[in-house]
């Protein structure tokens, strides 16, 4: 699975927009820094809970980052606290789960940490941004899922913007990020409303010209952010 030029930094001022590379497809997602080498893509799912239609429990063979790639894995998995050790020793730099998936958050954040990796949390569309609010603090990046998670394609939607401008007026440095449906006809909403982490698929790999559609997403989240900037 593709992957996308850099890790986010919250949005502030003199960084650089993340526009990883992905879809809604169930697995883990790679992101690299720009001039890192490209490497293979790390990926590992096994889709239980959301996706039921999906063809049954999908799992992946260990795998390992050989790359000088910077990794976020967006675990869309029924059991994430499973998957933090293979992950780390596997080479990840961030483990991504979802809230609705974890028991015990406080508990799961602490083991990603112990393990070396930084923490991002993801909600879907249904959940509302208070349930991530608590956790704010704890971790280094929110994830607002614009789709149902789990399978590429799906419209953009748009009523979730709401939640990113929520996150950034309550969490100024904290990196958020925006998957599904996002694009060159959606990608101003999602910067405007204050993501500076975009994962993008669809709009991508079916692009005759994929290069000009990152470096248009790339400097859409760019100029957002300097904006945001001067405004403060």
């Amino acid at each position: 699975m593709a992957a996308g030029l850099r890790r986010g930094g919250g949005g502030g001022c003199g960084r650089a927009p993340a526009v990883p590379r992905g879809g809604g497809a169930c697995a883990g997602r790679r992101r690299w820094r720009p001039g890192a080498g490209s490497g293979r893509p790390c990926s590992t799912a096994t889709w239980r809970r959301w996706a039921p239609s999906a063809g049954g429990c999908w799992s992946a063979a260990p795998i390992t980052c050989t790359s000088t790639s910077w990794t976020d894995m967006h675990m869309m998995v029924a059991r994430p606290e499973q998957w933090v050790q293979p992950m780390a020793v596997a080479g990840a730099n961030q483990y991504t789960f979802h809230l609705e998936a974890a028991d015990n958050p406080g508990a799961l954040i602490k083991d990603i940490r112990e393990n070396g990796m930084k923490v991002g949390l993801a909600i879907k569309p249904g959940t509302s941004v208070e349930q991530l609010a608590p956790w704010a603090n704890q971790i280094d990046m929110a994830l607002v899922m614009t789709v149902e998670p789990g399978f590429g394609g799906q419209k953009f939607m748009e009523d979730m913007m709401p939640k990113v401008q929520w996150l950034r007026t309550q969490f100024p440095s904290l990196d958020i990020e925006v998957d599904g449906g996002v694009g060159p006809d959606t990608i101003h909403k999602c910067a405007e409303a204050g993501a500076n982490m975009i994962v993008s698929g669809s709009a991508i790999m079916r692009s005759a010209d994929p290069r000009s559609v990152i470096n248009l997403l790339r400097n859409v989240c760019s100029e957002a952010a300097q904006k945001r900037c001067l405004d403060r």
